[in-house]
């Protein structure tokens, strides 16, 4: 029932995933944190620096890292297929009729539709982060780091890797909370 579960899961985001791997970070968040519970928000938040960090498609990246851990390496497999199976015969279906329509008005209206929902999807996204950031570090370093982040990549450009790889090693040395109360 668990690779059922794992290819229905990552069948809907590679399904609804529409605008590519960010866009699909809040549908692997809703399977696999909130509907199927296979781990917590901070290990996801993890996961999606991790894969934030490493070259490739995140949404494939996620799929396998993911599978692998809820269900070995044919878990891995299964999330991975599922996830880009449907794009592959969507795209394929979808462009051959979008090239057929692409002069009536719906077509663009339909695309411009999907951008607001997409951007909502994130922004939710981007809130529970915060959110958890709050309370592992408290609004003081939440503020900065978001703060510091956000100049570093769209200021000066600074790739988000650097910027998650930075902020790793800040993690490893300060000290937490519960750890100078003791």
């Amino acid at each position: 029932m668990t690779h059922w579960h794992l290819f229905l899961a990552f069948l809907r985001v590679g399904m609804l995933g529409y605008g590519g791997g960010p866009s699909s970070i809040p549908l692997v968040q809703k399977e696999v944190v909130e509907k199927y519970r296979w781990m917590d928000q901070e290990e996801f938040g993890n996961i999606l620096a991790l894969a934030n960090a490493l070259p490739g498609p995140i949404a494939t990246k996620m799929a396998g890292y993911i599978g692998y851990r809820v269900a070995g390496i044919m878990g891995m497999l299964n999330a991975v297929l599922a996830s880009i199976v449907p794009t592959i015969c969507l795209m394929i279906i979808l462009l051959t009729f979008l090239a057929t329509a692409s002069d009536q008005a719906w077509v663009s209206g339909m695309t411009k539709a999907v951008v607001p929902v997409v951007g909502v999807m994130l922004a939710v996204l981007t809130y529970n982060f915060l959110k958890g950031a709050y309370s592992g570090l408290g609004w003081r370093w939440m503020i900065l780091l978001t703060a510091f982040s956000l100049v570093l990549t769209q200021f000066f450009g600074v790739h988000p890797a650097i910027i998650i790889a930075v902020l790793l090693l800040f993690a490893i040395v300060k000290p937490d909370k519960q750890e100078r109360s003791s």
